[in-house]
């Protein structure tokens, strides 16, 4: 599971998903990429399904580029527990993702195997996603 080895603050406020991704919006590494239509929170297990989920497709072949990491920490309140006493320990940790975001790149195998990859990959997703393909890509 993706993580931060060390933070300077254990919680984080939760933020706001406004706009659209600036940044990390092109396919810059592998040939194809799954692209963010929605703003979420990915958790770390999230994103280790998508992992799991391109590399069997994939069956080893070619190479895959992870282009979020989870560095939010979320807190949680222990069940059945009154309101006050503070904030909760940190539970999970997620990664901010806004729409336009390419969270996953893949390279070096055909287009038909890269796009299945990233339809299977985009079914452990919450949001909606599209497939994308670089721009100057020839087959």
């Amino acid at each position: 599971m993706l993580m931060p080895k060390r933070v300077k603050y254990r919680k984080a406020h939760r933020g706001r998903r406004t706009g659209k991704a600036t940044r990390g919006h092109l396919v810059n590494f592998g040939d194809f990429g799954l692209k963010a239509l929605e703003p979420a929170w990915i958790t770390s297990r999230q994103i280790e399904a998508c992992r799991v989920a391109l590399t069997r497709q994939m069956k080893r072949d070619g190479k895959v580029w992870i282009r979020i990491f989870p560095d939010k920490p979320v807190t949680k309140k222990p069940l059945e527990t009154r309101m006050g006493k503070g904030k909760g320990a940190p539970e999970f940790w997620v990664a901010v993702v806004l729409p336009g975001r390419i969270m996953f790149e893949v390279g070096g195998v055909d287009k038909t195997t890269a796009l299945e990859a990233l339809k299977l990959a985009s079914h452990k997703l919450p949001i909606k996603t599209k497939a994308v393909q670089r721009p100057d890509y020839e087959s």
